[in-house]
C-alpha cells in the first residue's frame, strides 16, 4: 500500500487552495447562475473544472508518492500543469463577467455569477503563485518546462489557441492567399510548441534526430521569421480598404492582429532565452 505523505510546504498549501477555488468557481455557477449551455458559458466551466482536475490529479500523485510512477516527467508536469490552469483561469476570469455579468439585473443568479468571477480571479492568482514557486531559479537544475522557455511555450500555444477561435468564428482568413498565408503561421508555429510541451513532458526529447538544443534554436528563429511576416500581413490585408471583405474591421479580427503580435514578442523573447540558456534538461 503507498504511502501517504503530507508535506507542510507553501506550494502544497497555493495547490490546495486552487483546488477550493476552481473547485468554488464551477459549483457556483451549475448550482445557481442561470447560464445557458454553450459558447462561451461551457468555455468558462471547462476553463474551471480542466485546472480542478489536473490540480486534483497532481495532489494525489504527490500525496501518495507515485512520481517514480507516473508515465511523465515530474520535473515538467505539475507546472506546465498550473501554467495552462493560470492562463485557462485567468481568460474565464476576464471572459465571464463581460459576458455574464454585464447589464445583469439585481438578483439571485447575479449573486452567483460575481461569486464565480471573484473565485476564478483568486484561482488564476493561486495558479501564477505556484508557477512562481516552482519556475527554475538561475543556476538550478530543472525541467526544461520549469525555464523561462518552457513557461513561453506554453503561453505561445495557449495565445494561438485563441486565435483559432478568434479567426474561425466567422471565418476570417479565407478571401486572400496572403491571409492563408498567416493561418498556416499561426497553426505551424503551434504545433511545433505543442510539440515540444510533449516531448518534454513526456521525457521523449531523445527522439528527436537532432540534440534538443539545436532543435529549439533553429524553431525559434523560423518562427519568429514566420510571426514577424504575419504581425505585418494581418493588419495589412484586414485593414487596408483594397483588401477588406466588409467596409469595417470587426472587434475580432483587432484581436487577432494584436495578438499575433504578442505571439511575435513571446516568440522573441523565446529566441532570446534559448541563446543564453545554459541547460536543458527534460
Amino acid at each position: 500500500m503507498p504511502l501517504i505523505v503530507l508535506p507542510t510546504s507553501r506550494l502544497l498549501w497555493v495547490r490546495v487552495a486552487a483546488l477550493l477555488f476552481t473547485c468554488v468557481a464551477f459549483s457556483v455557477v451549475a448550482h445557481g447562475a442561470q447560464l445557458y449551455h454553450g459558447g462561451m458559458a461551457d468555455w468558462c466551466i471547462f476553463c474551471w473544472a480542466f485546472s480542478f482536475a489536473c490540480t486534483l490529479l497532481v495532489l494525489l500523485v504527490e500525496l501518495f508518492g507515485l512520481q517514480a510512477r507516473a508515465p511523465v516527467s515530474w520535473n515538467n508536469f505539475p507546472i506546465t500543469v498550473a501554467c495552462y490552469a493560470s492562463l485557462l483561469c485567468l481568460s474565464a476570469s476576464v471572459i465571464f463577467p463581460l459576458f455574464f455579468l454585464k447589464d445583469q439585473r439585481a438578483g439571485e443568479a447575479r449573486d452567483y455569477r460575481i461569486a464565480a468571477t471573484v473565485f476564478s480571479c483568486l484561482a488564476a492568482v493561486a495558479y501564477m503563485v505556484e508557477v512562481s514557486l516552482t519556475k527554475a531559479r538561475p543556476g538550478e537544475v530543472a525541467g526544461y518546462m520549469a525555464t523561462g522557455s518552457g513557461l513561453l511555450k506554453v503561453c505561445q500555444t495557449f495565445v494561438a489557441c485563441v486565435i483559432f477561435i478568434l479567426v474561425s468564428n466567422p471565418v476570417s482568413y479565407d478571401h486572400h492567399a496572403a491571409l492563408k498565408w498567416c493561418m498556416a503561421v499561426y497553426c505551424i508555429c503551434f504545433i511545433l510548441s505543442m510539440l515540444v510541451v510533449v516531448l518534454c513532458v513526456g521525457e521523449w526529447t531523445g527522439l528527436l534526430p537532432v540534440p534538443f538544443s539545436k532543435f529549439l534554436s533553429a524553431y525559434g528563429l523560423l518562427a519568429v521569421i514566420m510571426y514577424l511576416t504575419a504581425t505585418i500581413i494581418w493588419p495589412v490585408f484586414q485593414f487596408d480598404k483594397n483588401y477588406q471583405r466588409y467596409g469595417r474591421a470587426s472587434a475580432n479580427l483587432i484581436a487577432v492582429a494584436v495578438l499575433t503580435g504578442l505571439n511575435f514578442l513571446l516568440y522573441l523573447a523565446d529566441l532570446a532565452y534559448t541563446a543564453r540558456l545554459v541547460f536543458v534538461s527534460a
